[in-house]
């Protein structure tokens, strides 16, 4: 059973039914077989293996695979036809999971978590819904999130003051009159866009406008409710931004284009989630420490939430195996704990899932040099009430193929934001079939 930190009186029991079925080991020595596209999710967990011994009637020992977040689940499901070689764990990065998700993929291969959350006191009520969403389907949780992606404005600090631009908006509309202004006067800009190759991150970058302002593109049943007045008022801002200048495409949030255009001065803002600090900003521009801060993004007048997330990666235990139990056990003693969340937000940067650990006074001490001893929990807290819910879909990447060409297009002006989103929606049902 699970003991200490998590407060199991016991865990959920294995039922050991269905295709490939075995006795599930209740205690002992334990092998557990991780796959992961990310080595920092590695070496995590392998630091955690004292905390789980310590907190579990097992002791572990673990081998990993790494491989690309596509290929992992390609990899899985083969693996699983063959009914051979399936490994106890693995992440799922948030743009393959939805593959899972197709007919009842996820309820044969993955082990239900719900009741297992539900068994620690007070679990089920802490862990943050926006973050348990996306790896959901008809009630059931399939695998827990390693981040709160929260989406944020970042921008350059002494830009900002040089140039006489409030560091923070209250809305949107209010931004783009200061970014038109700015652009004009000094030839910067506030925000991207991706127009490159990678379709989902051209998605993402509408994406994180239209779930803050309170649209989506699938809901909870898996169906498209795209073609929204949000979805619209969105694309229209980005390709007013586009127009104006205070918003500039980009190939990708990543490659030499972004790196080169911060180190010229020419991007001064971002709006991404908290990771592109670590991934995107300190990666591309270590020089520039001490000059980037961070801020709540603005609002939409006209309603919807405070932030947006974007990213993420669950980790999901494969059921009916020997070692589902063990598994589960492990995820739950290094993942969930108190501890756990602020060693996984100390080791790789990613933010707790669970809502009391922001209010843990080391982590609200916390200052980070990259943003001038900024203390970022201060902006973590203020968003972490309005966190909108995502919910994805098995056909998810036929919508980033068809949304991303209509988005391109709305962009060069060759049809209107009205005319880009119908198109998606219907190009969407033709494909998809629903």
């Amino acid at each position: 059973m699970l003991r200490g930190a998590l407060g199991l009186g016991s865990a959920a029991a294995l039922a050991a039914c269905g295709r490939g079925s075995a006795t599930a080991r209740t205690s002992g020595a334990v092998t557990l077989s991780l796959w992961t596209h990310d080595q920092g999710y590695q070496d995590f967990f392998t630091r955690g293996i004292p905390d789980a011994d310590r907190l579990t009637d097992f002791t572990y020992k673990l081998t990993t695979t790494r491989a690309g977040a596509p290929d992992l689940v390609t990899k899985l499901l083969a693996q699983a036809v063959a009914e051979r070689g399936v490994p106890d764990m693995t992440g799922f990065e948030i743009n393959a999971f939805p593959r899972m998700l197709r007919g009842d993929i996820a309820e044969r291969l993955l082990y239900d978590l719900t009741d297992d959350v539900a068994a620690v006191p007070g679990l089920k009520e802490d862990l943050l819904p926006a973050r348990t969403a996306p790896y959901s389907k008809d009630g059931k949780l399939y695998a827990l999130d390693s981040d709160t992606p929260l989406v944020v404005h970042y921008y350059r600090k002494d830009l900002f003051a040089r140039y006489g631009l409030p560091a923070a908006t209250d809305t949107w509309q209010e931004f783009a009159r200061i970014g038109e202004r700015a652009h004009r006067r000094h030839g910067v800009a506030l925000n991207v866009v991706v127009t490159g190759p990678d379709v989902n991150q051209v998605v993402q970058s509408f994406q994180m406008l239209l779930n803050q302002r309170g649209g989506a593109l699938f809901d909870q049943d898996q169906q498209l409710v795209l073609d929204s007045p949000e979805a619209v008022e969105v694309l229209e801002f980005i390709c007013r931004g586009l127009r104006a200048g205070f918003i500039t495409d980009i190939s990708d949030y990543f490659g030499g284009p972004m790196q080169a255009a911060l180190q010229q001065n020419k991007v001064i803002g971002v709006l991404m989630a908290t990771w592109y600090k670590v991934y995107g900003l300190a990666a591309n521009v270590p020089d520039q420490q001490g000059k980037w801060r961070m801020a709540a993004p603005p609002r939409f007048s006209g309603g919807g939430h405070a932030t947006s997330t974007t990213g993420g990666t669950g980790f999901g235990v494969t059921r009916d195996k020997a070692n589902t139990k063990a598994t589960t056990d492990f995820l739950l003693s290094t993942w969930l704990t108190h501890e756990g969340q602020i060693r996984r937000f100390r080791e790789t940067g990613y933010l707790p899932t669970r809502a009391s650990v922001y209010k843990d006074p080391a982590l609200l001490r916390t200052e980070d040099k990259f943003f001038g001893g900024q203390r970022p929990f201060d902006v973590y807290t203020e968003l972490l009430e309005d966190v909108p819910r995502i919910y994805m879909s098995p056909d998810q990447s036929i919508l980033n193929d068809v949304l991303s060409g209509c988005l391109l297009s709305a962009y060069r002006g060759d049809l209107s934001p009205r005319a880009a989103i119908r198109k998606a929606a219907d190009d969407f049902r033709d494909q998809a079939g629903r």
